[in-house]
């Protein structure tokens, strides 16, 4: 994705910095616009559709009054760059019924086992009880590894290590999740046979099983425009409620992949922007597009800075002597949307950054470790019973066994939250005591 940005924010950049825009002037940018594009693995056709729509729409249309004509340009790229992605529209990501059943497909690579626990975790985010299933029966690991991260993500897990009946364990798995009483049931399915007619035919028998509400086709970005092939071969077989494009942060051919799969008639609903289990993003062209031109992602931020004031309103809570882990809970909330530093600073256009944020050097394993420690933290919160929350006393050896094993963390990361809620309280009570000294002063 990174090329791609730049190859774009250095196009921006050259008209804005234009006295106007003439005849040659046009077709030396739509050319450079044709050359990023390709250069993105985008399809020649897409790449034709997109410039002669703007080279249209120029010489047509009026710049409205106070709009200059370079002005104009960058809004017409804008909105025809929208136009290929899908439109200004936002997908649906609300859960319609209880249970709802997510079904994933897609070759073997894709990351679908990777997309089914961060699908797990967005919407046990959103207050959902999630449960996975694992159908992969062919894929050496595919078991371990989906347990693992449901257990990471706090998703209920059903699978069966040495049995290689896939309909069998779908069966029991569905039984297992509707006697939880699940909100949401994610089936996670092999993408890896002898040859690709079998693969296909799995993937309808199971469709034909489950009865899902949604099928979603987990596709590997880097393969660029080849992923239109790849949506219509399984649509032969079973339809595509929605596309899950994963790798979008890593791959210069995003452009490719994107505008391919939407040209196939499949719907972009997540993207995969990291291997983090939170690295992931409703599909908003709009948004996409903003990024994209480096005009500023200002919604994200926005996001983020009611992130910054919700840290506020917990700072005050704090220190009015409310404090307990649920607190503590809040506020690792609130720091966990911010995200690194570093993606804040993308998401703001270089010419509105500060000049000494645009030097910025960060020691990348420091974040990483700091910011992995949180969501640790985030986890053993969630395998905490509301009593502990609001009175973390009551935790004892015993309890913080339990809660480690629910979290999939040791006892002593554990312990170590547990140290820094005992730092918080030390802290503000001897600030308390300090403002209470100060106030007998003054008053004297």
């Amino acid at each position: 994705m990174k090329p791609l940005i730049d190859a774009f924010t250095n196009l921006v950049a050259r008209i804005r910095g234009l006295n106007y825009v003439d005849e040659a002037t046009l077709r030396e940018v739509l050319r450079e616009i044709q050359r990023i594009l390709l250069r993105a693995d985008v399809s020649a056709d897409v790449v034709s559709s997109i410039t002669k729509a703007i080279e249209e729409r120029f010489r047509r249309e009026k710049p409205p009054e106070g709009v200059t004509s370079k002005e104009f340009l960058i809004y017409l790229l804008y909105q025809e760059l929208i136009k290929a992605l899908g439109g200004e529209g936002i997908p649906d990501i609300n859960i319609t019924k209880r249970p709802y059943k997510l079904m994933l497909i897609g070759v073997e690579g894709s990351g679908k086992t990777t997309t089914a626990a961060k699908l797990a975790r967005f919407y046990i985010r959103r207050n959902l009880r999630v449960g996975l299933i694992e159908t992969d029966v062919y894929r050496p690991g595919a078991y371990h590894q989906l347990k693992q991260l449901a257990e990471k993500v706090n998703a209920l897990f059903y699978g069966e290590e040495d049995s290689k009946d896939p309909l069998g364990i779908l069966r029991r798995g569905l039984d297992f999740m509707f006697r939880n009483k699940v909100d949401l049931i994610i089936i996670d399915t092999a993408g890896r046979h002898k040859n690709e007619e079998e693969l296909l035919k799995e993937a309808k028998a199971i469709y034909e099983e489950a009865k899902p509400d949604e099928v979603m086709l987990v596709i590997d970005a880097t393969i660029g425009k080849q992923a239109a092939a790849q949506a219509e071969t399984f649509m032969k077989y079973v339809p595509i409620n929605s596309v899950f494009l994963t790798k979008m942060d890593s791959t210069a051919k995003a452009g490719g992949a994107l505008t391919s799969v939407i040209k196939s008639g499949a719907r972009i609903k997540f993207i995969g922007v990291g291997e983090d289990i939170d690295d992931i993003e409703v599909f908003d062209p709009r948004r996409f597009v903003s990024r994209l031109l480096g005009m500023g992602d200002l919604e994200t931020l926005i996001e983020k800075i009611r992130a910054i004031e919700e840290e506020r309103e917990i700072m005050e809570e704090i220190e009015e002597g409310k404090l307990n882990l649920l607190t503590i809970k809040k506020q690792l909330d609130s720091i966990l949307k911010l995200g690194p530093l570093s993606k804040i600073l993308e998401l703001l256009p270089a010419s509105m950054l500060p000049i000494q944020f645009r030097a910025v050097m960060m020691d990348e394993e420091k974040v990483r470790n700091a910011q992995e420690m949180l969501r640790r933290w985030r986890y053993i919160l969630d395998s905490m019973t509301k009593e502990e929350l609001l009175n973390p006393e009551i935790i004892n050896a015993s309890r913080i066994r339990r809660i480690a094993k629910g979290a999939g963390v040791t006892p002593k990361d554990v312990k170590e939250l547990l140290n820094y809620y005992q730092l918080m309280k030390r802290m503000i009570n001897q600030i308390k005591k300090s403002r209470k000294k100060l106030g007998r002063l003054v008053g004297e």
